[in-house]
């Protein structure tokens, strides 16, 4: 197995050894963008389905750059949530460690393929919204250096609670272009 396949299942598996290895990795940074981008396209996939055309496209397209768009500011989010707002004596963190971390803990959201699947749309990507935010809960805790889990989950509630008005506010104004899809 890969390494970066052996990340990618150790992150979805919200293994805390997984997430320090990649903290420190500065080779690890592609890996995490490619899990974030393999994550919104997943969305992408699930949110419109298996059908063709160019209007699917488009939407396939703009639905997997707003959940790109979602979890950048979630990222930026945490990192100023956690190095500022909610630290603790022993928080040493960048920039690069979070965005690492975060990328990985986007791995849960490969599932949202499932999401063409007849009737599964809604538990998919809520199953998928849960698991993100609880590796998210363990990507900041390790990259925090937080003892507290619930210092962490603070962290990822605000800065997931923020992200979803950005993703809203983006579904809103391009929806409406949307809507023919």
């Amino acid at each position: 197995m890969t390494t970066f396949a052996r990340r990618f299942i150790g992150a979805a598996m919200l293994d805390a050894p997984t997430y320090e290895e990649v903290e420190a990795d500065r080779a690890a940074t592609p890996q995490a963008l490619a899990v974030v981008l393999i994550s919104s396209l997943a969305a992408g996939i699930g949110l419109k389905g298996a059908d063709g055309g160019v209007a699917a496209v488009a939407f396939f397209a703009t639905a997997s750059i707003i959940g790109l768009l979602a979890w950048a500011a979630f990222a930026l989010l945490a990192l100023q949530i956690g190095a500022r707002l909610l630290p603790t004596a022993d928080t040493r963190v960048d920039a690069a460690q979070l965005l690492r971390t975060l990328g990985f803990a986007a791995a849960p959201g490969l599932i949202q393929i499932a999401g063409v699947l007849p009737g599964a749309k809604t538990p998919v990507f809520m199953v998928a919204g849960l698991w993100t935010v609880a590796a998210s809960v363990v990507a900041v805790r390790q990259a925090a250096d937080y003892t507290s889990t619930a210092r962490a989950a603070a962290v990822c509630a605000l800065g997931w609670t923020l992200s979803l008005v950005v993703a809203v506010v983006l579904g809103l104004v391009f929806g409406p272009t949307l809507s023919g899809i």
